[in-house]
């Protein structure tokens, strides 16, 4: 497998010659929506699941044909012997994510293990996760869903194109998300558990296509919670992080932009991507051009879905990329081969970046990195 995630003809769960033995531990709406569908499209054998309320789990176990239910994870992880477990769980009492003492938990019983977002609240749990990865030698990949759409993982192909795009050198993502006031940033905070939960969308776009944030810098408006965030990767190039709390909810939620040397592309509502190839508009110079229309060479290319035929791609969990990061772990496994992304690496950098919101406003912040 490249360690780009390849979008091609997909094989369904019973056509791989072998599948994975994996429990899940949590039994909610995301899941039921959005992770548990991926497993038609994933070497897979789901063989039990686990949810503390035993109601979820006898009916999660009944509608997705699953042999075995739990109330507990750590009941299932001595019970049953899984290749890994997948996690989608909620926060605990100070208002943390749950994943990292059942990622470890599941690490430490011999199992990989994939996490929903947010996988952390402090760089701490990041760390305790990275060390048990070392002491097992399994591993956690984070449910950063919008490193594997298909448009950002072709807007990452083609800034990587540096001899035709250029050196990645600007970016700017939109996303709606409110930023509470600094006395409401402690982590149990409610408010603050929904930028914690939101924060990774942008984040983990931004961290993919750029790397790693190097300082940054913000502003906020007090009237919606929205705000800019200057930033300066370590590759030298800077970006913007508008996080567009009060825009409407009937407008579209996400616009990228990545300019390179005489090229840039963008990514709008998450699906359709076009590329500002090297060129000019028109023919003729500044004041003679007589259309607006320039050559096919250098013309704008455009990807977008269509939604008439019954295609793999227009499901929402290709499109949101659900499938395609499921797949990626499950194939990783079987590869015996760490994902390059969508890590533990990226998610302490991610945490960082997030710490240095419970800086004041306006000053420069320097953001450590390995």
């Amino acid at each position: 497998m490249a360690d780009n995630w390849h979008y091609g003809r997909i094989t369904y769960s019973f056509e791989y010659e072998r599948r994975l033995r994996v429990g899940f531990v949590g039994c909610g709406v995301h899941s039921w929506r959005n992770v548990y569908p991926t497993f038609q499209y994933a070497p897979v054998d789901l063989v039990a699941v686990a949810d503390p309320f035993e109601e979820k789990a006898v009916a999660y176990a009944k509608q997705f044909g699953v042999p075995k239910h739990y109330r507990d994870h750590r009941e299932m992880l001595s019970n049953e012997q899984l290749d890994a477990i997948f996690v989608v769980t909620n926060y605990d009492q100070r208002g943390h994510p749950r994943y990292p003492v059942i990622a470890t938990d599941a690490m430490e019983a011999g199992a990989h293990a994939w996490i929903e977002k947010p996988p952390a609240a402090t760089v701490e749990e990041v760390q305790q996760m990275l060390d048990a990865e070392r002491r097992t030698g399994k591993f956690v990949q984070v449910g950063y869903k919008k490193m594997f759409f298909p448009a950002i993982a072709k807007a990452k192909e083609i800034i990587s194109r540096t001899e035709e795009f250029g050196q990645p050198a600007q970016i700017y993502v939109r996303y709606p998300q409110s930023l509470p006031p600094p006395d409401e940033r402690q982590a149990s905070n409610r408010r603050m558990i929904s930028f914690l939960d939101h924060f990774f969308h942008p984040g983990s776009i931004i961290h993919r296509l750029m790397g790693p944030v190097r300082r940054m810098s913000y502003v906020r408006e007090p009237h919606n919670g929205g705000s800019f965030s200057t930033l300066t990767f370590t590759s030298g190039a800077v970006g913007v992080m508008h996080l567009a709390a009060g825009h409407s909810g009937a407008s579209p939620l996400e616009r990228l932009e990545v300019i390179g040397h005489g090229a840039n592309v963008v990514v709008e509502n998450g699906v359709k991507l076009t590329y500002y190839r090297k060129g000019n508009r028109g023919e003729g110079g500044y004041g003679r051009a007589s259309s607006f229309i320039g050559p096919d060479d250098g013309a704008p290319i455009v990807w977008e879905p269509e939604f008439s035929l019954g295609q793999l791609y227009n499901k929402n969990i290709f499109t949101l990329g659900y499938a395609p990061e499921v797949i990626s772990f499950c194939e990783h496994i079987l590869e015996g081969k760490r994902p390059a992304y969508a890590n533990l690496d990226d998610t302490l950098q991610l945490l960082r970046w997030y710490d240095a919101y419970r800086q004041p406003e306006g000053q420069v912040i320097e953001i450590a990195h390995d």
